[in-house]
């Protein structure tokens, strides 16, 4: 009888595996994959790293020299009128008059009281906070692409025991019938038997439903056609090896919330080293090379040109400015005050959040462990309630009962395992752990 079972078993996954033969299989490592190259979330966060990154140049912190190349020319007409000493009058209706000036520019800034040199590092911590982000970014998607995953992999499982269901109801309608036929059981046996089967019929129809439309779900993490129909894992691994403690310390080191709470303390702190440097002197160099020409069709001067170069340094010095300078000291400091208090509280609340996930993953391997043992004495209890059923010692009603504790007990397994997984997965992506 445990042969036939198992023959039923087999029957039932070829019957699932026949409908997705052409149909690819996608592992959770090819998932990962593809979400990494295409999700649209990954994509826009790396974006706003690339940009973090061009801003990190010496230029952009005030070190280098700024140049500009200047042109102007300006024309007038005018009526105008002059008495000359020696008493004669010149009178000029629509005298022309124009003004030409062009040339290149320096002004560098080479102390503004290290100010420049604080930006400038805080321009590669800004860099260090979009990978920070952007880190986080990629743990959270592999995290949801996991849990879908093994949640299609769950229902796969599900879905392999409701096919095993109908199929031993299948056989149970032609059971009842035979017997019906020679007498040995009544037409209401052979009712009851039907209306089952067309129960798990719609069972496994919502499952279906369910799962195509998980595949969905998945298809949308990876950014790629909704409608795309695939295959997954037969099995979900745990790993039952994790340490509290090691996660904890990995956290400290990895979690990218926490890198990022660091980062912004840094910034904080540089924040006010450009506020101090306003205390100090500003000296800057500047220089240029001017040509100009001015034209007029009156004054002693009609046209006058000229060339050459010019320098010169400026510095200054703030004396006051309304405690300005005091107020965005204050101001920088409470900023940083509140980075350390910002990163104290996250780190208590990953804390938190690693106890909480650690007790439920011990839980959950628990009742995995349980679930497991559960699911062989209902399969084993299958076996010998359809020995019973076939040679009639045993009544419709305790058959079906048999048979659902199985499907049930299959469920409650694949669920353990699933919640197992996810409890695994939290406590990897909190501590950062996450591989891929």
């Amino acid at each position: 009888m445990k042969y036939k079972i198992a023959v039923l078993f087999a029957f039932a996954l070829l019957l699932l595996n026949g409908k997705a033969n052409a149909q690819e299989v996608l592992t959770l490592e090819e998932a990962i994959r593809i979400t990494l190259e295409r999700n649209y979330d990954i994509k826009l966060v790396a974006n706003n790293l690339e940009i973090s990154r061009n801003n990190v140049t010496t230029g952009n912190a005030g070190m280098l020299p700024v140049v500009t190349a200047n042109v102007a020319q300006n024309n007038t007409v005018q009526n105008r009128s002059e008495n000359r000493e020696s008493g004669q009058v010149i009178e000029r209706t629509g005298a022309r008059g124009n003004t030409l000036n062009y040339g290149v520019g320096l002004n560098w800034t080479v102390f503004d009281g290290f100010g420049m040199f604080a930006r400038y590092e805080q321009l590669k911590e800004l860099e260090k906070l979009g990978e920070a982000n952007l880190k986080q970014t990629i743990l959270t998607r592999i995290a949801d692409v996991t849990s879908v995953y093994y949640n299609l992999v769950q229902q796969q499982q599900q879905l392999n025991a409701l096919d095993t269901a109908m199929v031993i109801s299948r056989e149970r309608v032609g059971t009842a019938q035979n017997r019906f036929e020679i007498g040995k059981a009544s037409r209401l046996e052979v009712l009851n038997a039907q209306v089952d089967l067309n129960t798990d019929t719609t069972n496994i129809l919502r499952q279906r439903e369910l799962y195509q439309n998980t595949q969905t779900q998945l298809n949308e993490l990876m950014a790629r056609d909704a409608s795309i129909r695939f295959r997954v894992a037969d099995e979900i691994t745990i790993d039952d090896q994790l340490n509290l403690a090691e996660l904890s310390e990995r956290a400290t080191q990895q979690n990218p919330s926490l890198q990022a709470a660091l980062i912004n303390k840094r910034v904080a702190e540089l924040d006010l080293k450009q506020v101090r440097a306003n205390r100090l002197p500003t000296v800057t160099l500047n220089s240029g090379y001017n040509f100009n020409r001015s034209e007029s069709a009156l004054g002693f001067t009609t046209l006058a040109t000229g060339r050459g170069l010019n320098y010169g340094i400026t510095a200054s010095v703030p004396i006051f400015n309304g405690f300005e300078q005091r107020r965005n000291q204050q101001n920088a400091n409470i900023n940083i005050s509140s980075a350390q208090l910002e990163f104290e509280r996250l780190n208590q609340t990953i804390n938190t959040q690693l106890t909480t996930a650690y007790n439920t993953y011990l839980t959950s391997l628990s009742l995995v462990n349980l679930e497991g043992k559960n699911q062989e004495i209902a399969k084993r209890n299958l076996e010998i309630t359809m020995e019973k059923f076939r040679i009639g010692s045993i009544t419709p009603i305790e058959f079906r009962e048999a048979q659902l504790n199985y499907v049930n007990a299959t469920v409650r397994y694949s669920n353990a395992q699933y919640l197992a997984k996810l409890a695994e997965v939290s406590l990897k992506e909190i501590a950062g752990a996450l591989t891929f």
